[in-house]
């Protein structure tokens, strides 16, 4: 039966065995389960703050974003309305430029006109001139001969004749 000794149980170790079991729990339990929770805790309340500050910037970055955005387009639309207004400026500038253009054309007009008419009543005024005296001639000779028919005719011709050679031979 010696076998049996072997592994006969002992009612007195496995008590002892227990209170220590049960006094190692308390020790543990005591110095080191609780410091131990209380890092943890330290550790999770500053991964909750790294985490909750990771949001706040995730949030201020997100309204940065919007307010860039809102920037830009803001920026565009004074842009456009920049652009706008240049355009408009050009346009503006250049009727001014064509109306500017248009009066003078009408200027130059006017003047090349009442130039035209000064020459006209120059050319009028010399051509009554010189018929004037032409018909003084006339006057002159038929005053020292007297005149026929014929010679008549032959002098309003010879008369015609000269009027034309003096305007450039036309008759």
């Amino acid at each position: 039966m010696q076998a049996l000794d072997v592994i006969s149980v002992n009612l007195w170790h496995i008590l002892i065995s227990l209170a220590n079991l049960a006094i190692l729990f308390f020790i543990l339990k005591r110095f080191l389960f609780k410091p131990v929770k209380r890092l943890f805790a330290e550790r999770q309340a500053t991964l909750d703050s790294a985490y909750a500050a990771a949001e706040e910037a995730e949030r201020a970055a997100l309204a940065d974003k919007e307010e860039w955005e809102k920037r830009l387009e803001s920026a565009e639309v004074r842009a456009d309305a920049i652009i706008k207004e240049a355009t408009d400026n050009a346009k503006y500038r250049a009727t001014q430029i064509i109306d500017e253009a248009d009066i003078k054309a009408e200027g130059i007009i006017r003047r090349a006109e009442s130039e035209a008419e000064l020459v006209r009543k120059k050319a009028d005024e010399s051509i009554r001139r010189e018929i004037v005296d032409v018909s003084a001639a006339i006057a002159e000779k038929m005053l020292e001969r007297e005149v026929n028919e014929d010679d008549h005719r032959a002098m309003i011709d010879s008369f015609i004749d000269r009027i034309g050679d003096d305007n450039g031979g036309d008759k």
